[in-house]
């Protein structure tokens, strides 16, 4: 597909969620959209790839939060196995870490589960047209957050850096003199506000910011 649409082009749409209640939706609210077919869907990232290949739809909208792996990571491999197809995010997670990472992903655009329809479908046709489109309550969010790093607490920057050095819960709770569930709504936050699963990839943000040293 080129890089710029014609105004009266089919949109093929592959739809990727891992909940069927969540694709029944969102064929009920883009149905009656003469200009979208959505010609498949995905429940996890494998199928995706499958379905990308093999139907090789103009637009993937794509949940981040898959079983297999996640939405940021398909948005990689869809963009290796599938360079012509564009990548819009639909997500519930309105943190400044998921949409940046999703953008160094190759997504482009990032728009939320709760947005009107109206909003969703204009997300739809502006990055079907070789455009860009952030969700306009995202984007008012993300002004006021600044640089990610700013928006951690104390605590979760102490449970980042030990994570970083590779101590398990248990021992970042030893450490901390905490209890274990309250280390891992820690990470919990910390994967929600930088949009990083792995500890390998908290040990690079950490690295990168001199909070460690390699």
């Amino acid at each position: 597909m080129s890089d710029t649409t014609d105004p009266g082009a089919r949109i093929r749409l592959l739809l990727v969620d891992d909940h069927q209640l969540v694709r029944d939706g969102l064929r009920a609210r883009l149905g009656d959209i003469p200009e979208i077919d959505i010609v498949g869907e995905a429940a996890n990232g494998e199928q995706a790839l499958a379905a990308a290949e093999t139907l090789r739809p103009d637009l993937a909208l794509v949940d981040v939060g898959l079983p297999d792996i996640n939405g940021i990571e398909l948005t990689t491999a869809l963009a290796q196995r599938c360079p012509e197809l564009r990548v819009l995010i639909l997500s519930m997670y309105d943190s400044q870490g998921y949409v940046m990472s999703a953008m160094r992903a190759g997504a482009r655009g990032y728009v939320l589960k709760d947005a009107p329809s109206a909003e969703i479908i204009a997300a739809i046709r502006a990055v079907a047209a070789g455009g860009a489109y952030f969700s306009s309550a995202l984007t008012a969010a993300l002004a006021t957050q600044g640089d990610d790093a700013t928006a951690l607490t104390e605590r979760e920057r102490e449970v980042l850096i030990l994570v970083a050095q590779g101590d398990s819960n248990k021992r970042i709770a030893q450490k901390l003199d905490v209890s274990v569930r309250t280390v891992e709504t820690h990470r919990l936050n910390l994967r929600r506000k930088l949009g990083i699963e792995t500890a390998a990839g908290l040990a690079g943000y950490a690295l990168k910011r001199g909070w460690i040293r390699g």
